[in-house]
């Protein structure tokens, strides 16, 4: 478990590091400048589509360490879990690199303005006119039916652990196992919901102050909320929060 939440940090560091310091730079030097190549770069190393893996692949560690506890050490030995993180980190690498790639071989001819405090891929398909862009909107199409497999996996596997855990005789070990579900679950509603709420958005809707709004939403929020949730599983850190609050 912590092995994947040591990977789960690491995303959330790269996608906070690719969006917030130039934010705050920018908004220090009173300026919204980005670069082409630092679009580009900074488009590349956000990587959504890793942590939803990487939460999917800790979904079926809970899953297993609850459901088949006697069958862990050999269906998430070391290596099997050194297997899986790589899979979750490679797949988001090679989902960016060929949106980045996709979306920057677009000729853009609308300006070069975003409304958005860094660069995503709907906002630079509005500075495009060229009809290349159903090209990207295919490779969104197939991104959505995958994460849609992560979402229908995730809530199968926990399914199957709300069905162990009501078998569970001890009060204890009920208390055992929802301590282990309830932060990832948490993050993984996190995750969904902010990422769902983006994409159901209407058009209608859109405004720049809420396109802001929405791209904090989903981009700072989850990686920034993450440490604090799993962070309340330490008893240390749990006792020091309840000395400041009295």
């Amino acid at each position: 478990m912590y092995f994947f939440l040591l990977n789960l940090a690491l995303l959330d560091l790269g996608s906070l590091s690719a969006t917030v310091p130039l934010f705050m730079a920018n908004s220090l030097w009173d300026t919204r400048a980005i670069s082409y190549t630092g679009c580009a770069a900074q488009l590349f190393t956000f990587l959504v589509v890793a942590e939803y893996c990487l939460l999917t692949v800790m979904s079926y560690d809970r899953y297993v360490a609850i459901c088949k506890p006697l069958h862990y050490g050999t269906l998430l030995g070391s290596r099997a879990c050194v297997h899986m993180a790589a899979a979750a980190w490679a797949s988001g690498f090679l989902h960016a690199l060929l949106h980045t790639a996709n979306t920057f071989s677009l000729p853009l001819c609308k300006g070069n303005a975003l409304h958005q405090f860094f660069c995503e891929i709907p906002q630079i398909l509005k500075l495009s006119c060229s009809d290349a862009y159903l090209r990207e909107d295919g490779f969104i199409v197939v991104s959505a039916c995958l994460a849609f497999g992560c979402f229908v996996f995730i809530v199968l596997s926990y399914v199957q652990i709300f069905r162990a855990v009501l078998r569970i005789p001890s009060e204890q070990g009920w208390h055992k196992a929802y301590s282990t579900c309830l932060p990832h679950l948490a993050v993984v509603s996190l995750f969904v919901s902010t990422i769902m709420f983006v994409c159901l958005k209407p058009c209608s809707v859109s405004s720049p102050l809420l396109d802001l709004v929405v791209s904090v939403l989903y981009s700072v929020v989850p990686p920034a909320v993450n440490p604090l949730i799993y962070s309340m599983r330490n008893e240390k850190l749990k006792y020091a929060l309840r000395m400041l609050i009295e």
